[in-house]
């Protein structure tokens, strides 16, 4: 069962280019192997492959991730129709997003503020079905995400806050989610070590009693 959504925010290049269809942005807001800090909690690695079996069915391209307003883009299926497509490959994920920027004054201003390299920055929003936690009971543990559910969606955002190597959890929301995730495999690990502590103690009790009963009970 996947956990809970949750997001990550990086500060990396995004590019603005005018094709012959129109204005678009790309970037690549998720990056396979890069050993980033999160708030100072852990260390976190989305393994190369993370993404081979997530459902990326319908994702969505917003600002600084306001629903209150109409996507920008939307990626269904990522068939020829959607305006935005999404690329996996084996450095992570990259999309490309086309802005209706004559129709939608949004569309316009992001356009305008990524061609000034007024932002920097994306965030997604996804599902972690498999992960492994090195030196879970250390100060600072390391997480490899190993298999990503679902991403349900992209943004482009103001304040990243985060470099492309470390995330500094600044909102309640982001922070609380990564103390979750550590929290959750810290009691993970510690039931795991009383089951095997329980399994010895079991064994031991087993031979003692073999032994008792080949030496006749002495």
């Amino acid at each position: 069962m996947s956990k809970e959504l949750e997001r990550r925010s990086y500060s990396f290049e995004v590019r603005a280019e005018q094709g012959e269809t129109g204005s678009r942005i790309t970037g690549r807001p998720i990056v396979y192997n890069s050993r980033t800090d999160i708030a100072g909690l852990f260390d976190e690695i989305i393994e190369e492959g993370a993404l081979d079996h997530a459902d990326l069915r319908d994702v969505r391209f917003l600002v600084n991730h306001d629903v209150s307003k109409i996507p920008l883009a939307r990626s269904r299926n990522n068939n020829g129709n959607s305006t935005m497509q999404l690329r996996v490959d084996s450095a992570g994920m990259e999309i490309d997003v086309d802005l209706d920027t004559e129709n939608n004054a949004d569309a316009r201003a992001l356009y305008s503020a990524v061609s000034r390299g007024d932002i920097t920055g994306m965030s997604f929003m996804f599902g972690v079905d498999d992960e492994e936690w090195d030196n879970i009971e250390s100060d600072h543990p390391t997480r490899r995400i190993k298999a990503i559910s679902t991403v349900v969606e992209v943004s482009a955002v103001t304040f990243p806050a985060y470099a492309s190597t470390s995330i500094n959890a600044r909102s309640g929301e982001a922070l609380e989610s990564a103390r979750a995730a550590l929290e959750s495999a810290k009691k993970l690990s510690a039931r795991s070590l009383d089951s095997e502590e329980n399994k010895k103690d079991n064994e031991l009790e087993l031979l003692k009693l073999k032994t008792k009963i080949l030496t006749g009970g002495k």
